[in-house]
């Protein structure tokens, strides 16, 4: 674990005026194109929406859990969790087990099915951003500090002050400051967030530490599995090398999808 404070964002959907900034401001820096109007469901192409729930603008992204589940279960480390705290993707380690996929609680990533060499996608928390010392786009683009970047303690102040100073908006409770070990995208909202279409009574407990649970009473099982996703791994990527030695797929692809059908 890093001895850093991680960063995340805050989002406040009773400050929110539904401009969809931020998902405009997300879709340019990643080059996807697409009305924001429309980005109601997450896609490959699109890593943050929004919609209305009971009048209020609702937002979904990536939550960058602080014990990421999706980061557990891969078998080659294609998903980290950053020293910065932001989980992010390798498409060159992927093998398309998509199990990140299956324990998301969230169910957030998205697989690139309409690609000869699909990669799983999701929000990186613009990584590279903030390594350059600045915003992720989305809260650099907010008009209304609806959107709040920082680091997690500093936003869970903010959050907790926000409810202080208006207890009649907001409902007294920061989702994602416990749900799952905590998140490092934190939600304030109106209502209890169940209402408004957020998945309610997750409990508190690290998914990766109940996984480790089950699995540290079936050790011959563990084991069998990742000698075999291993394996799996080590023939993909010896395709790969062949495939590329013949000239068949350019540098950065692989021959899998061609040979499977």
């Amino acid at each position: 674990m890093s001895s850093k404070e991680p960063t995340g964002l805050l989002f406040d959907m009773v400050e929110c005026i539904g401009c969809r900034n931020c998902v405009k401001a997300c879709m340019e820096i990643h080059g996807f194109a697409g009305d924001p109007e429309e980005a109601t469901t997450l896609s490959a192409t699109c890593y943050t929406t929004m919609a209305v729930e009971d009048d209020y603008p609702i937002r979904n992204m990536c939550r960058h859990c602080q014990s990421p589940s999706c980061v557990s279960v891969c078998p080659v480390g294609a998903l980290q969790r950053t020293e910065e705290g932001p989980v992010v993707y390798d498409a060159s380690r992927c093998i398309g087990c998509r199990y990140c996929m299956v324990a998301c609680p969230f169910n957030i990533p998205r697989y690139e099915w309409d690609k000869a060499v699909p990669a799983v996608r999701k929000c990186d928390m613009c990584i590279d951003r903030q390594r350059e010392g600045k915003k992720p786009a989305c809260a650099e683009a907010c008009p209304k500090g609806a959107t709040v970047f920082g680091t997690r303690k500093e936003l869970l102040a903010e959050a907790w002050k926000r409810i202080k100073k208006n207890p009649r908006d907001y409902y007294p409770h920061v989702y994602g400051e416990h749900e799952l070990g905590g998140t490092s995208v934190l939600f304030l909202a109106p209502h209890e967030v169940a209402s408004l279409g957020y998945k309610a009574s997750l409990g508190n407990e690290p998914l990766p530490r109940l996984t480790w649970q089950v699995l540290s009473k079936l050790p011959g099982v563990g084991v069998v599995s990742a000698a075999t996703l291993m394996a799996i791994w080590w023939i993909t990527r010896r395709r790969d090398e062949v495939a590329l030695a013949e000239g068949r797929v350019g540098g950065n692809g692989r021959a899998r999808h061609e040979e499977r059908n």
